[in-house]
């Protein structure tokens, strides 16, 4: 079990991943993104994770800049939008994120969304990046098992890692198994369900219990269930609230109880569905 912000799980190439990181979805470009990153790095975080469609990939490059900490030190994600879909316009797409953020290299690269039936081409993309190093890690986010079946059936190198919705309610436990069984790290967006689950009585009770936040709670379970987590928030006193979770551990019968939340219920997109940007 990780005991710092800083402790990695080992990803199936070798390349080792902070379990815990800051996502910034939503926080804006300029000086608000680059606070928010400023202030992760310099309580501890390692790992940041951002997007292309997130417009912000400018601002998260200063705020690294801006930390004074050594590149090989940090692991950085970015993922390819929809619309960038497909080999030549990924490898532009991977061009435009790398220059934005100011890097020389990447540690993750994911497709953002399977779509329906470019991301084989796209992945073509990610192999070539990974084999000619500019990336140290490739994968994908947002693909179901039936995806990345496909996905592996025709490819040359396994996806690392598989980013998706993932809390409490929404405990995909189809999804968690297949990814442990082929070596796929599964990584949670959203694991506060965007702030829905923190006045759940279950929640609350046993966060009581530990003297913990609700968020605390949900964040240790993450860890617990050996999924990577990185919640997002531009408030530092919230950053370092989130990372409070390695001096405590939830015993069986409460990530059983935490378990019994699951109702497959989701508060973004069902991926089988979601198409926005590949029109």
């Amino acid at each position: 079990m990780p005991t710092s912000l800083q402790d990695t799980t080992t990803l199936h190439n070798g390349v080792k991943m902070p379990w815990f990181g800051l996502g910034v979805f939503k926080a804006q470009e300029g000086q608000e993104v680059i606070n928010a990153v400023k202030s992760a790095i310099k309580n501890g975080y390692r790992s940041i994770d951002t997007a292309a469609v997130y417009k912000n990939e400018e601002g998260v490059g200063q705020g690294i800049k801006e930390s004074g900490i050594a590149r090989e030190d940090l692991f950085i994600t970015t993922k390819v939008w929809n619309s960038d879909q497909g080999y030549d316009s990924t490898l532009a797409a991977f061009e435009t994120s790398l220059s934005k953020l100011g890097l020389d290299y990447l540690d993750l690269y994911l497709i953002h969304w399977p779509g329906k039936d470019k991301y084989k081409e796209t992945w073509k993309a990610l192999e070539k990046l990974y084999k000619d190093g500019k990336v140290r890690a490739i994968g994908v986010s947002n693909f179901q098992v039936h995806h990345l079946k496909e996905l592996i059936s025709d490819s040359e190198v396994k996806p690392m890692v598989n980013q998706v919705e993932f809390h409490p309610t929404l405990a995909q436990k189809e999804l968690l198994t297949y990814c442990e069984q082929e070596g796929i790290q599964l990584e949670a967006w959203s694991p506060l369900k965007q702030g829905q689950l923190l006045d759940d009585p279950i929640l609350s009770e046993i966060a009581e219990k530990y003297n913990k936040t609700v968020a605390q709670v949900i964040l240790r379970w993450d860890l617990q269930m050996k999924v990577v987590t990185i919640p997002k928030s531009i408030k530092e006193e919230r950053i370092i609230a989130n990372a409070a979770i390695f001096d405590f551990e939830l015993s069986s019968e409460d990530m059983e109880k935490i378990a019994e939340l699951n109702k497959e219920d989701r508060v973004g997109p069902n991926p089988d569905d979601f198409s926005v940007g590949f029109e």
